[in-house]
């Protein structure tokens, strides 16, 4: 007698639900380790009766979106990379390194928050002279990795201070969702997602499956009253954040916090923005007072000196929509080694390695018997390819000992074959330069053409005045040499 074929087993991926026959211990879609675990038997699908609906449909034109219109959280920096502010029903995602200063932040962006006016008050049903002045609505800041004592001390020293903002030390699903009940907060804050556990999911808190379960009953709570929550979530040492990919398909926002733990300047941008852009850069001064927003931190990547010194070049990079002029500094010495060394700082070593190769091959710099340092200043990462020119002038100025203009700004990439490419928003960066009083500029050839759609005006087919500032255009880093150290 024949022995029934048993069905065999499978396997799927938790983070992006890719199926296999067999376990493996990484994904072959996502490539993650160890989220490749049994899948349930397939059930037939059963069919699903009409039932009530929430709210009947209607024609898109008759939809009320006052409700959904964004509300400033007090904090300029972080409105303007929502795209203006908070929006209600939203739910948000923060993920930075540990330490970095969320907390900190969002206990910040929880007391302006609070004191921010909301929906005016009715007046008295007896007809009693009572003002329709805008209350404030309460904010609820839910913190599972502190006690609430240790909150309150950091509240102290940041004055975040306010009579609308509740605190809660738990991490309990059911107890969160009971605060929600009591308080009624316009705006919660949950610091972080991987502490909140529910005895409705399997696994210890932190863990996918309960990651996904606190994440839905949130999110759920979120769209049916109408409050903006905002999630903490932890990264991976690669930089990823923590959790399902579930998660970010969830959320409306996903916010990264960046920045070096050794410096002050703090950085949010978003990768994922339903209500707004995703080309915003908010920028922030972090120090024992708090964090507070930096309009203008374009002079924090600037060294303060009233002699050039060689080595040193400016630029203008784009974070987004956002230019900021920062500095790259060089240092070649003479080399003992065998191999000489490199080291970088704020930028991408294999770009520094490419722009030294086209140095030698094809300005006959050579640097093969000494060790370059190259750096950046204020702790920014310059990772766009336009700070190509600039890394070139500063490591060629460095080699022959010999100083660049203190009012001279470089903007190209740098391709293998010696040329400089033109690098988008040439028209906002030299707006920015010029308005921190740069007098001259090097770009690639073309750059005044793209600035604004139409050629400008030219006394000199080489040189040209935009806003005050003689813009030189340069076809290949040879002629970017030539013209950058023979300018006043």
């Amino acid at each position: 007698m024949a022995k029934a074929k048993t069905a065999k087993a499978s396997y799927r991926c938790s983070e992006c639900g890719w199926q296999t026959s067999k376990w493996v211990g990484r994904c072959g879609e996502c490539q993650t380790w160890g989220t490749v675990t049994e899948a349930a038997s397939a059930t037939p699908a059963r069919v699903v009766s009409a039932g009530a609906v929430s709210a009947p449909a209607r024609p898109i034109g008759q939809v009320d979106v006052r409700s959904a219109q964004t509300k400033p959280t007090g904090m300029d920096e972080l409105d303007r990379v929502l795209g203006g502010g908070i929006v209600p029903g939203a739910v948000l995602l923060l993920a930075g390194e540990p330490g970095i200063g969320k907390s900190t932040l969002l206990l910040e962006v929880a007391a302006l928050a609070s004191t921010q006016p909301g929906v005016p008050v009715p007046r008295e049903a007896n007809g009693a002279d009572k003002a329709d002045k805008p209350e404030s609505e309460h904010v609820l800041y839910v913190t599972g990795e502190e006690s609430a004592e240790q909150v309150r001390l950091r509240a102290d020293r940041v004055g975040a201070i306010t009579d609308h903002l509740y605190l809660a030390a738990e991490s309990e699903l059911s107890a969160i969702l009971g605060h929600i009940d009591t308080v009624q907060p316009k705006l919660l804050v949950v610091d972080s997602i991987q502490t909140i556990g529910t005895a409705e999911a399997d696994g210890a808190p932190g863990g996918v499956t309960q990651i996904r379960e606190v994440a839905a009953n949130l999110i759920r709570v979120a769209k049916e009253r109408g409050i903006t929550v905002v999630l903490v979530g932890h990264v991976t040492k690669e930089g990823a954040i923590a959790g399902p990919r579930l998660l970010e398909h969830l959320v409306d926002v996903v916010l990264y916090f960046e920045g070096d733990r050794h410096s002050r300047l703090r950085m949010i941008r978003a990768v994922k923005n339903r209500y707004g852009p995703t080309d915003e850069l908010g920028c922030f001064d972090l120090s024992e007072v708090g964090i507070v927003g930096l309009p203008d931190p374009s002079g924090l990547f600037l060294t303060r000196r009233d002699e050039a010194v060689p080595g040193t070049c400016v630029t203008v990079t784009l974070e987004g929509r956002r230019p900021l002029v920062a500095e790259v500094q060089s240092l070649v010495a003479k080399s003992h080694l065998p191999a000489p060394r490199r080291a970088t700082s704020g930028l991408d070593t294999s770009r520094v390695a490419m722009v030294l190769a086209v140095l030698a091959q094809r300005c006959k710099i050579s640097m093969h018997e000494q060790d370059v340092y190259v750096s950046t200043v204020g702790g920014v990462r310059l990772t766009e390819t336009s700070v190509d020119l600039a890394l070139a002038l500063a490591v060629a100025g460095a080699s022959v000992e010999q100083a660049l203009s203190t009012s001279l700004i470089a903007l190209g990439e740098v391709g293998l074959a010696g040329e400089v490419r033109v690098v988008p928003g040439v028209q906002r960066r030299l707006a920015e330069a010029a308005r921190l009083g740069f007098k001259h500029a090097v770009v690639p050839r073309g750059s005044l053409e793209l600035a604004d759609g139409s050629p400008l005006k030219r006394a000199d087919p080489q040189l040209t005045s935009y806003e005050g500032m003689k813009v030189m255009e340069v076809d290949s880093l040879k002629q970017a040499l030539q013209v950058s150290f023979t300018a006043p």
